[in-house]
């Protein structure tokens, strides 16, 4: 595909529990109009992913369709993240969607065509803590206080 957006690349999912065996799943699409990743039924469950809940999709030419979610391990561009996977069906991509890429710290450079790291993370920051300020020392002579300049 020729949108700046959309390229693919290959992408490991795990069990992010078991932490056991990965799949490797080359030629993935990576899609940053798409919210969610999308796996292969059958390879979340080889992995022992279970599905946790179900999502409603509008696709689109406009169709509402439901497919369910779990938890996995996602791996790209060199580093890795737990995150939702949708259980694709037949007839599903298998998609690298945007919400996998910002828990990944991951960006899109759209000359190369490939994930790169997208930098320090933005956060928020508390208020600089108030500069303490050492209060003047008394000095007692004569039993009459005066302050130390």
């Amino acid at each position: 595909m020729d949108d700046v957006g959309v390229f693919r690349t290959t992408i490991e999912i795990q069990n992010w529990e078991l932490r056991g065996p990965r799949r490797a799943l080359p030629e993935t699409l990576v899609d940053t109009g798409s919210e969610f990743t999308w796996i292969p039924r059958q390879v979340l469950e080889e992995l022992g992913i279970r599905a946790q809940r179900k999502q409603a999709f509008e696709v689109a030419d406009g169709r509402r369709i439901e497919r369910d979610i779990g938890y996995a391990l996602v791996r790209a561009g060199g580093t890795e993240a737990p995150d939702l996977v949708v259980f694709a069906e037949a007839g599903d991509m298998t998609l690298l969607g945007a919400h996998s890429l910002e828990g990944l710290n991951l960006k899109i450079d759209p000359i190369r065509k490939e994930l790169v790291p997208a930098g320090p993370v933005i956060t928020a920051a508390a208020p600089p803590l108030p500069r303490l300020v050492s209060a003047p020392a008394m000095i007692v002579e004569s039993n009459v206080p005066c302050f130390k300049q």
